[in-house]
């Protein structure tokens, strides 16, 4: 291949790539007048190579050039004699005539000998990312107001306790231990405590303590180094290190082993962690709030948690009550749900009927407001009315005493039963008088499990006479 032959099919190669390049590319004569136009730009700017070629800059009116509004000349925007610019956003104005958020470079080139050759320009189109940007913003505002306080319903004495609780908690740094049975709310008022205060911008962070074994719970939260362990192929940050600036929620904090004790109380002392496998220290800044539905000062005289720690954790305590001590806030919640629900499923369900109402008061509610929820979603899926009756309702709640009927059968453990088949569930369903809560609970499964069962297999939710 001759010389020639040679730069011919580079040449060709390059315009190839600026051609399929993402980016809009454009050259410049020493003139400031366009000699290419690749294919982005003519879908930035709306104009055609053809329209373009032989032109200035000054026909996409960028909104910043060295800080100024657009020149009128190459001489002007001093581009020959800087040599190039740094990359800025500012706006062009698109041929149809309106503005194209875009990122902006320019440079100089020249060849070896330092003679000038052009002036070449990227524009990055920033439309979509900004639109990302605004889906962002808007799902991280939907979540902070699912954890503003006014969704975390009640009047009685026992939540306005808890509501006052919540505005101390959040205008402190204090480390934060909810207690409260399960289904009373803990991780609401978590979220109430982070968004109302001074963190509220930074990351909330999550992490269900009893979820994982003791090893992969520690690279959870502190993260590991490349080769700490098989399977450890790169280095990892821990939950830890991505709650900066904001909130870590340690939940089921009773159920840490011996050792994650020992890792958090360190945490917590010095505000610093360790990789897995890691001697670096790093420091963190964040605030740590904790939630259990366990009795931690039982858990402590047994010698299963460390009195240290529960000293550390607890510096601000705040007790949720159950449901059944305030039974009076159980109409503001069903009316609450039934809201809910209605966006949900575009159903039109105006009120519950005071027959149902009473069974809720004076139902004992062992699985607090998240059972009432569940209740509520039961009735939704049965009612074909204006006003939830009776009859809508769950059978373990409308005959509580129905819970026995099937305690003859061993239960079975959630490790060894993952799957149902439709035999099996029609099988318990018989045996435990179709209380598909009970059901649940014999194979380790939640009742809304059970029911998505029946949904898939076409199982009518009560027993067909």
């Amino acid at each position: 291949m001759t010389k020639k032959t040679h730069d011919i099919w580079n040449a060709r190669f390059i315009n190839r790539i600026i051609d399929s390049m993402a980016d809009g590319v454009f050259t410049m004569d020493d003139q400031g007048r366009i000699s290419s136009w690749n294919p982005s730009m003519e879908r930035i700017s709306g104009y055609s190579a053809t329209e373009a070629l032989g032109q200035t800059c000054q026909l996409l009116q960028c909104s910043r050039c060295f800080g100024k509004n657009c020149p009128a000349s190459i001489e002007k925007c001093r581009i020959l004699e800087i040599g190039q610019s740094e990359a800025k956003e500012c706006l062009l104005r698109h041929k149809d005539g309106h503005d194209v958020a875009v990122i902006k470079n320019a440079s100089v080139v020249k060849d070896d000998d330092g003679q000038f050759v052009g002036i070449v320009e990227t524009v990055t189109d920033m439309t979509e990312l900004n639109r990302a940007r605004e889906r962002a913003e808007a799902a991280a505002l939907r979540l902070a107001e699912v954890y503003q306080m006014n969704n975390i319903i009640g009047k009685s004495h026992a939540m306005k306790e808890v509501f006052q609780a919540i505005r101390v908690a959040a205008a402190s740094e204090a480390t934060v231990l909810i207690q409260g049975e399960s289904g009373t709310g803990k991780e609401l008022v978590a979220g109430a405590i982070h968004y109302n205060s001074d963190r509220h911008e930074g990351p909330m962070i999550t992490v269900n303590c009893s979820a994982l074994s003791e090893n992969l719970l520690e690279s959870e939260l502190f993260g590991h180094v490349r080769g700490a362990f098989t399977g450890a192929n790169r280095d990892r940050m821990g939950r830890f290190e991505e709650a900066s600036g904001g909130t870590i929620f340690l939940d089921e904090i009773g159920e840490l082993s011996p050792f994650i004790q020992v890792k958090l109380l360190r945490v917590l002392q010095e505000r610093e962690i360790e990789r897995v496998g890691d001697s670096r220290r790093r420091k963190i800044d964040i605030r740590i709030i904790t939630a259990t539905h366990k009795d931690l000062y039982t858990r402590v005289r047994d010698g299963l948690f460390r009195e240290d720690l529960y000293y550390r954790l607890k510096v601000f305590p705040i007790q949720l009550p159950s449901l059944r001590e305030r039974r009076e806030d159980i109409p503001l919640l069903v009316d609450y749900f039934i809201q809910q629900m209605n966006k949900k499923t575009g159903k039109n369900v105006a009120r519950i009927s005071q027959p149902a109402l009473r069974i809720f008061m004076d139902h004992p509610w062992p699985g607090n407001v998240r059972e009432l929820e569940n209740a509520i979603e039961h009735a939704f899926v049965l009612c074909d009315r204006d006003q939830i009756e009776v009859s809508d309702l769950p059978l373990e709640i409308r005959q509580p005493d129905i819970n026995g009927a099937c305690r003859d059968l061993p239960p079975v453990k959630s490790s060894r039963r993952k799957k149902l088949t439709q035999t099996e569930l029609l099988d318990l369903l018989d045996a435990c008088d179709w209380n598909k809560a009970e059901v649940g609970r014999r194979v380790g499964l939640s009742h809304t499990a059970i029911w998505k069962y029946m949904k898939k297999w076409d199982i009518p939710l009560q027993r067909e006479k």
